[in-house]
């Protein structure tokens, strides 16, 4: 069969009801992304003519969620995998090629992953394929059946299986690419399952099979790539799997993890190269850390945050929001939010930018070279000059700018002094 070019369609429209939440199942995050999110991010990465993702009724917070070039196709009902792929029906009018099939709560599949069961799809040119995998103890999936010829002959769900059939290892992810002209026939034969009024996708393999349509099989190395989200337990389970890959992969990038079995950082993080991590470190969301900084323990880095080259962010220190410039140190008991913070800057122990007036959030300032003493507070916005210093304890009230190497001291901070001045008495 000539193969004429790919659309993909994310089945989204899962109710997720074993998550207990109001949030719809693949809006939950995993290691800094939506599972959605994640599943766009598949389909990134592949050459596809179009991205259809089939959403419930509820799905408007879905498509914020997504970048432009994807379309939303909506599943009135909860009808089952198959009812959810003819929702995106319309959308393939006169469409000739095959069809990618991924669930969205599959977060652990990598991209290489499914290029290779795409690529391999392709030279098959065989009606179907699946992207399977093994478990020793695969209770709760679907098993592969195959045939004499090592076809896939069938998807057996649990419920329905027999003993021979539940002993068998190999079970279904949930992940298809088809021939759509051939699916779409197969589609209109499938028959609702009076136990649970579905329409099962994976009939559609049997139906093909019959039909002497040959449907292939791609068994991926590990199996964990494959698993499914259902719960809050297995959300941990992927977590947990997501971040050792990336601390795997920072470490080989060459940065320094002390111990990376107490230290948190979200997929969507940025490190350079020899900047060393403490444990107890959580950094999470947009993140941008330069070369060379010194992170921990106990520090709490968020989104929207840009540490430039040899940072230094220790103890009980939260940064969030904030761009921090190079050589810049605040070690102890601070937070910095919605800060920007220039080079060479030293933050005393117990500083406080208020950025938070009760309605908005506004800028703290703190410009190349300046001293800021032991708990001081700047009550945002505000700005303090280069090279300026404040003392120990100093409020520094709302507009009430620091000049360029002044020092001010008290609640509320007032002007000492010229800087230049006391360093001439020296």
């Amino acid at each position: 069969m000539e193969k004429k070019g790919m659309i993909a369609i994310i089945l989204a429209a899962g109710e997720g009801k074993r998550m207990k939440s109001s949030i719809p199942k693949v809006l939950h995050q995993v290691c800094g992304k939506s599972l959605i999110r994640r599943s766009a991010e598949l389909c990134g990465g592949l050459p596809l003519e179009k991205k259809i993702v089939v959403v419930s009724p509820q799905g408007e917070a879905l498509e914020k969620e997504l970048p432009a070039g994807f379309e939303f196709a909506v599943q009135e009902k909860p009808l089952g995998t198959a009812h959810a792929v003819l929702a995106a029906r319309s959308f393939l009018k006169k469409w000739q090629g095959d069809v990618l099939i991924l669930c969205a709560d599959a977060p652990l599949l990598r991209l290489e992953t499914l290029k290779k069961f795409v690529e391999k799809h392709e030279q098959d040119q065989y009606y179907g394929a699946i992207l399977t995998g093994r478990l020793p103890n695969p209770t709760g999936y679907g098993r592969i059946v195959r045939g004499g010829n090592d076809e896939v002959i069938s998807v057996v769900e649990e419920a329905h299986a027999t003993v021979y059939e539940k002993a068998i290892e190999e079970i279904n992810s949930g992940t298809y690419c088809f021939d759509w002209p051939a699916l779409q026939d197969a589609l209109n034969e499938i028959q609702i399952h009076p136990e649970k009024n579905e329409l099962y996708l994976t009939d559609a393999i049997q139906i093909l099979a019959l039909q002497n349509k040959p449907i292939s099989a791609y068994c991926v190395d590990d199996a964990h790539e494959i698993m499914g989200i259902n719960s809050r337990a297995q959300l941990a389970q992927a977590e947990k799997v997501l971040r050792q890959r990336v601390l795997e992969n920072l470490m080989y990038q060459g940065v320094t993890l002390i111990d990376p079995a107490s230290t948190f950082i979200d997929e969507t993080v940025e490190i350079g190269q020899d900047s060393v991590i403490h444990p107890f470190t959580v950094i999470e969301g947009e993140v941008k850390i330069g070369r060379s900084c010194e992170i921990g323990p106990f520090t709490h880095i968020r989104g929207g945050t840009n540490l430039s080259d040899r940072v230094e962010i220790g103890n009980f220190v939260e940064v969030k929001a904030s761009q921090i410039g190079e050589g810049t140190k605040a070690k102890h008991l601070t937070y910095l939010g919605n800060a920007q913070v220039g080079p060479h800057v030293n933050v005393g122990a117990g500083t406080i930018t208020a950025n938070y007036d009760g309605e908005a959030k506004h800028t703290t300032q703190i410009d190349e070279g300046a001293f800021v003493g032991s708990g001081t507070i700047f009550v945002a916005p505000v700005q303090m000059g280069k090279r300026a210093v404040t003392g120990a304890g100093a409020v520094v009230t709302r507009g009430k700018n620091i000049p360029d190497g002044a020092v001010v001291v008290g609640v509320p901070a007032k002007i000492l002094q010229q800087n230049s001045e006391v360093r001439k008495q020296k």
